[in-house]
């Protein structure tokens, strides 16, 4: 039964659809699924958005066939790790876990570079390009550091 991996961010259209492509391209698929959710639901069954599909495309990734969800209570009990990408995002989703097991799987993703610092990933939404290719390249940091340790839990 494979790993499964969800990413967390506001919307499901900016940072965690970049996360779940990222973090699924260095991660072997027969060992490990990876998703992601947007604790809001304004963009529910909507793409990435235009940006983000840019920036990955142009690092070689094709996340256009995502489609936003909001992340629900059943995750908890699906997911075996759940990043998220600010600490409104880490202060909403431990609020909607229903026990303390799910609460626990929750993590910063940032805390992958700097423990225990609250780095978060800032949302490129309103900014321009440069935001995401900004949010891209955090993001691939982390994400290497998160599989390098799964692969070594999970071997």
């Amino acid at each position: 039964m494979p790993v499964k991996i969800l990413m967390v961010c506001l919307g499901n259209i900016c940072r965690s659809p970049l996360a779940e492509g990222i973090l699924q391209s260095k991660l072997p698929a027969e060992n490990f699924t990876v998703d992601s959710a947007g604790t809001g639901n304004w963009h529910v069954g909507d793409g990435p958005d235009r940006r983000s599909v840019a920036t990955a495309k142009g690092r070689g990734l094709d996340i256009s066939r995502q489609k936003a969800r909001q992340i629900t209570i059943n995750d908890f009990n699906e997911f075996d790790h759940i990043y998220v990408m600010d600490a409104n995002n880490l202060r909403d989703v431990t609020a909607l876990a229903p026990h303390a097991e799910g609460k626990a799987k929750v993590k910063l993703m940032m805390d992958e570079i700097f423990p225990g610092q609250k780095v978060n990933v800032p949302d490129p939404y309103y900014g321009g390009d440069e935001g995401f290719e900004k949010v891209y390249d955090m993001l691939d940091e982390a994400c290497t550091l998160v599989a390098e340790k799964l692969i070594k839990e999970h071997a």
